[in-house]
């Protein structure tokens, strides 16, 4: 296997405490260093099929947004199917699935100066069939940084413990970012989270400030979830802020449109429908949309505003509460046609990440 392109791998102290989101801004951050770089996301558990092969949903958006010239099968090696772990359990071929690792990896690394490695989860996530975050990056003889959500104790209580099961694989680690921290919070947490870590042995690499916009679902990603149909073509990368249920009268309801609102509304509630179409008008000031439950379908008249709104209208099958519940659980990821979204990722950890003590510790 190639042992002399340089690589790190992006681990997690669990899953969604933004490892995509650091890989998505370091990619950027290093390609300006290191023109040719590649990416590789052994294990994926999250898929989607692109001619007739499972690729993990994270590598779909590296390539799309910075077109890494390789073919997706290597950067997407292993995808994790419902009955994958039975069937491990059934034959153990765990050399089988180290070599496919190990043939991919070089085949994103040719030609490249930096190769990124992503993870799927904390150190542990994947060791049911011998291949898990910390057995990969030795596998793949990569340094590690860890990434977790922001805080002081309970950070460094979790990076500990992953942190015992990289040191037992032997897997060297370059040291922690801190993902979400409240903005007001951030000198103070820097300080004493560089403390504590540096009393484990580990360097403090960068705090990543919050910023809502990350964490708030597009109106296509709840598209998605819902399954609904959409209505009109307006505004479906609109980003969600808020969430109003809409049982309220019109005149009431009329105080809750606000910018980057979604409205949930019974699909008969044509009324909530109307009032909205006469608030705002320009799609800067207007809702992030409308989502009418109950698969009731508008009456041909109001199919004539929806299609003149600023903003979209889904319909969805499912009644109110239980698309309110959906969207409130929603898993956000960010998504390729998210610009809006991949360019405060590419900012914010060009400004807050010491990609040069990075690449120094390799």
């Amino acid at each position: 296997m190639n042992t002399t392109t340089p690589r790190v791998f992006i681990a997690a102290t669990r899953q969604n405490d933004g490892k995509t989101t650091m890989s998505l801004g370091l990619l950027s951050a290093l390609q300006k260093i290191h023109p040719r770089i590649g990416y590789i996301k052994p294990v994926g558990q999250r898929f989607v099929e692109i001619e007739e092969q499972k690729i993990d949903e994270d590598t779909v958006l590296m390539d799309r947004v910075y077109r890494l010239n390789c073919p997706l099968v290597d950067m997407s090696p292993i995808a994790v199917e419902p009955d994958f772990t039975r069937k491990y359990l059934q034959s153990s071929a765990s050399d089988v699935l180290a070599k496919k690792i190990q043939k991919a990896f070089d085949r994103v690394a040719w030609e490249k100066d930096f190769v990124l490695c992503e993870g799927s989860g904390h150190a542990g996530v994947g060791s049911v069939f011998d291949l898990s975050n910390a057995q990969v990056a030795k596998l793949l003889g990569a340094k590690v940084i860890i990434v977790s959500q922001g805080g002081i104790g309970k950070p460094i209580d979790e990076v500990s413990l992953n942190q015992a099961l990289f040191e037992k694989e032997g897997v060297p680690i370059i040291g922690v970012i801190l993902n979400k921290v409240l903005p007001e919070k951030m000198e103070f947490v820097t300080e004493f989270a560089r403390r504590g870590f540096k009393r484990k042995g580990l360097e403090l690499l960068g705090v990543v400030p919050h910023r809502s916009i990350l964490s708030n679902p597009t109106v296509d990603l709840i598209r998605d979830e819902l399954k609904a149909e959409i209505l009109n073509g307006t505004g479906i990368h609109n980003v969600v802020n808020h969430v109003v249920i809409g049982a309220m009268s019109p005149q009431n309801a009329v105080s809750y449109f606000k910018p980057r609102v979604l409205v949930i509304t019974p699909g008969d509630r044509e009324d909530i429908v109307m009032a909205a179409a006469c608030t705002k008008t320009k799609a800067e000031d207007s809702l992030a949309g409308i989502v009418l439950t109950g698969g009731f379908r508008p009456s041909d008249s109001v199919m004539k505003v929806i299609d003149k709104l600023p903003f979209p209208v889904l319909l969805a099958v499912e009644n109110s509460y239980e698309v309110a519940f959906k969207v409130h659980n929603l898993i956000v990821k960010t998504r390729p046609a998210d610009t809006e979204k991949i360019a405060v990722i590419r900012d914010i950890i060009a400004a807050h990440v010491d990609v040069n003590r990075i690449l120094s510790a390799l």
